[in-house]
């Protein structure tokens, strides 16, 4: 299975495995264990590399060996840790029933114990919360020794071979953590920033740092790293080596510390590049020395990026921070809201052509008081780069309207980039998520600086200053949807005012002969020349001269698509490969009108998420992996236990059903035809029924003392026997039995039918995949990968001519009934009801209220 669905299949036994044990605990249990087997694995990798097979590591890989093969003080000094043999995390698969708890403890205990001098700040007290915790996770030996032996078997599936450049395992790693956020309520924003936030801050420190050889990257408040980790990984893509990045981290919590170091260490970055302290980022600033060696050791800490994500609005003891010289220039944040004191922190130890990106909450924007002064020194000092308003509700544990603030210490302009990026996001569960396209778009506006109409805007500084340095969004950027208003004289006259046409006035700039087939006008306002506006559009010349000379820009998409993805699928940078496709994406767009890149980069990026995980695949085990075909494990209830077994087989790489719709569409008619006539059968069951008398639908039910009609239907031979015991004359009734007792027959067969037509189906596919030729896979990636996107970019300008004519039939009708008209129709309809009151007969005052009612119409 590909990485998603390992990741998806742990986190659905690991969450059922927890118990009532809360999720914000639990992540600390299994990614431990998972952290301890990579430790276990790495070691012995190291140690087949120095020559040892496995029953020398089992005699000679301890505490007590003293010759030539003691790997010990090697493996201390190689790796900056030993895990003896007993505590392999291999060995307690192993061990099997002899497993328990104590063995994890033991093992962790002599983890700590046998830890290099020389990485004690990288793994020293790494697991204290996991070894602290074993004794949650039952009420005795016995239990604690089922979950934990659960658990590691579970674990033991995520492959640790480092082939893949630890993607596998980080990707599982973050996919856990970001599960257990999501289940974790306020708790989740103690220790994660959600993938697409991260990835959005990465992209835009990353694009400031090309070119740089070395660079230093800060994280004073680090929860689980993953907000350093990815700019690590954006940066590395413009970078020749990505062991030139230094990593730096503090976290005051000390279970999400340790989350910190894990992650780090598990993403193959050298533990020489890591940094990390357990301490309050506010109270205990990033030590300038070792306090071993205080003067042998004095080094400020200046970085070219940090990055943050500090708790919200959170309480501070700001006495005495009056001569701090992270705050002594610009002022000292009120103890009700640490915001600033965080923001000024990052901007300390920066360097002076250094960039951060901070996430804060909305106020810090507006509020008065000090941080209003803060705001106005920071403005005035020239380090406001930019400001991203985000989409409401984007990350765990609160609702609250958030923006990433972009500052640097020295900039050349002296404007703010202000965006409201708040209205781009997918509905995710509960919350919103950015989506590839519209971090893109926000990357793309702040490098570029650019003014886009309802979303960008540079402000001068004159103005911030004007609006007394009031950063609230709205001021500078207006993305509100504009009211619908109503032109008076249309709405008594008819017609379309001219004003509420120049809405379209871009269409009109590349159809100029459209809008004159739509509308006839006299300047002023102009009426609706067409009954069928969708046809009209289709039609018209200037419309398919832009569908053609779009479709020509991407008439060699797929040709490309194919040479760069297909025919170097084994030896491709995927990340390089994913940037350069999408750079081409947007190089075609440049001359096409109308159409938003955006769109079709998020088509491109969608997609490329699953090529990327076959690609990962391919290059790892080969091309042969696209042929290959894997048992379909799934999880049944077999004596009350959820036991997994085979159902069936699935493709490695290819879904079968790709291969069956291009090689094997006979069978499918086939099958599909037989299944469209089995779906019919119950409807003419229910057809028999109704041509059935009450009398005879009372017959049968007394007769099969039954009053159930699919019951009836269903159990047809048994209706037809007490039918035929009772000697029943009735020739209609007999003939409606017989045609559901012919129905009942070719139900039963088709269902048969159907059964073996899948499961030979099914078996064939598997037997042509194994067999597929070069060209085929060459042709079945080509319809996986290529045609997918291509086929979805080209649908853009069906979607935006079906709106753009659904706009125009909504403007057409919105004056199609004017004042007037609907003056006539009521009165019409007065003059109507009075003539048929003349008619009615009654008592006098009967009589007399009818003639009051017609003098209020408007009648004799």
């Amino acid at each position: 299975m590909n990485k998603q669905q390992l990741a998806t299949k742990i986190w659905e036994s690991a969450n059922q495995m927890r118990s009532k044990i809360e999720a914000n605990e639990y992540k600390d249990y299994i990614l431990g264990f998972i952290f301890y087997k990579y430790l276990s694995d790495k070691e012995e990798q190291w140690l087949v590399s120095r020559g040892f097979d496995h029953e020398s590591i089992k005699s000679y890989v301890n505490e007590e060996a003293d010759d030539r093969y003691s790997s010990k003080s090697s493996a201390q000094q190689n790796l900056g840790y030993f895990i003896a043999y007993k505590d392999l995390f291999s060995t307690w698969i192993h061990m099997g029933s002899d497993f328990t708890v104590d063995n994890v403890r033991t093992g962790l205990s002599s983890f700590n114990r046998l830890i290099s001098s020389s990485h004690k700040k990288v793994f020293e007290g790494i697991f204290n919360t996991l070894e602290t915790g074993l004794s949650k996770l039952g009420e005795n030996t016995k239990s604690q020794t089922k979950a934990v032996s659960d658990l590691i078997h579970l674990i033991d599936e995520i492959p640790m071979n480092g082939k893949q450049d630890y993607d596998v395992l980080g990707f599982i790693y973050e996919y856990l953590i970001s599960n257990f956020a999501a289940n974790a309520g306020k708790k989740a924003g103690e220790f994660y920033t959600p993938h697409e936030v991260s990835l959005l801050m990465s992209e835009i420190i990353a694009d400031h740092l090309k070119g740089r050889n070395e660079i230093k990257i800060y994280d004073p408040t680090s929860g689980s790293g993953s907000l350093l980790i990815n700019i690590g990984k954006t940066a590395a893509k413009y970078m020749q080596d990505a062991n030139r990045i230094r990593y730096y981290a503090q976290e005051l919590k000390v279970n999400t510390y340790n989350l910190t170091r894990m992650n780090l260490v598990m993403r193959g970055i050298l533990p020489d590049n890591i940094v990390t302290r357990n301490g309050d980022t506010l109270e205990e600033d990033w030590p300038y020395f070792d306090e071993n060696d205080p003067q042998g050791t004095y080094d400020p800490l200046y970085v070219d990026a940090v990055v943050s994500n500090p708790p919200y609005s959170q309480r501070w003891d700001p006495a005495g921070k009056e001569n701090d010289a992270r705050y002594s220039r610009y002022g000292v944040a009120p103890k009700s809201k640490a915001d600033y004191a965080f923001l000024l922190h990052d901007l300390y130890h920066l360097q002076p052509d250094g960039i951060m990106t901070i996430v804060l909450p909305h106020g810090v924007l507006f509020r008065g008081g000090e941080e209003g002064q803060i705001r106005k020194n920071l403005i005035e000092q020239n380090n406001i780069d930019a400001i991203i308003g985000l989409p409401a509700n984007i990350f765990f544990g609160t609702g609250i309207p958030t923006i990433i603030m972009v500052l640097r210490q020295k900039r050349e302009n002296s404007d703010v980039l202000i965006i409201d990026a708040s209205k781009g996001f997918a509905k995710v569960g509960k919350n919103n998520a950015l989506r590839a396209s519209d971090i893109r778009k926000i990357v793309d506006t702040v490098r570029e600086r650019k003014n886009v109409e309802k979303y960008s805007r540079v402000v001068s500084l004159e103005e911030i200053r004007t609006n007394n340095y009031n950063l609230n969004i709205p001021r500078y950027v207006d993305s509100s949807e504009e009211m619908e208003s109503y032109d008076i004289y249309a709405s008594m006259f008819g017609g379309v005012p001219e004003n509420e046409l120049k809405q379209f006035d871009k269409f009109w700039k590349v159809f100029p002969s459209l809008k004159n087939e739509l509308f006839d006008g006299n300047g002023s306002y102009s009426q609706l020349r067409t009954k069928d506006v969708v046809k009209t559009i289709q039609n018209n010349k200037d419309v398919n001269s832009f569908r053609k000379a779009f479709e020509g820009v991407f008439a060699d998409f797929e040709e490309y698509m194919d040479h760069t993805l297909i025919d170097s699928a084994e030896t491709l940078a995927i990340p390089k490969t994913e940037e350069a496709i999408a750079a081409n994406i947007f190089e075609r767009f440049s001359s096409i009108s109308l159409l938003d890149p955006y769109e079709a980069y998020e088509i491109f990026a969608t997609q490329f998420s699953d090529i990327a995980g076959d690609l990962e695949v391919i290059q790892t085990e080969g091309m042969k992996a696209v042929k290959q075909v894997d048992p379909n494990m799934i999880v049944k209830k077999k004596n009350g236990v959820n036991t997994e077994v085979q159902d069936g087989w699935k493709g490695h790489v290819l879904p079968f059903d790709l291969v069956q719709r291009t090689y094997m569409a006979d069978q499918l008619n086939s099958m599909k035809k037989k299944q469209e006539r089995l779906d019919a059968i119950p409807s003419s069951y229910e057809e028999l029924l109704e041509t059935l008398s009450e009398e005879d639908k009372e017959y049968i039910s007394d007769a099969l003392n039954d009053t159930n009609d699919a019951f009836v239907f269903k159990n047809i031979k048994a209706v037809v026997k007490v039918l035929k015991d009772d000697a029943i004359s009735n020739r209609n009734l007999i003939e409606s039995l017989k045609k559901a007792e012919r129905l009942n027959t070719e139900e039963k067969r088709l269902k048969t039918e159907v059964k073996q037509d899948e499961d030979r189906l099914h078996l064939e596919t598997k037997e042509l995949m194994e067999k597929l030729s070069d060209d085929q896979v060459r042709y079945l990636l080509h319809e996986k990968w290529v045609k997918t996107i291509k086929d979805g970019i080209l649908s853009l300008d069906s979607e935006m001519l079906n709106q753009f004519s659904k706009a125009i039939e909504i403007l057409g009708s919105k004056y199609a009934i004017t004042m007037n008209d609907l003056e006539k129709e009521i009165a019409e309809t007065e003059k109507s009801l009075a003539e048929m009151l003349g008619d009615l007969t009654g008592s006098e005052t009967d009589m007399e209220g009818i003639r009051e009612l017609q003098l209020l119409l408007g009648g004799a």
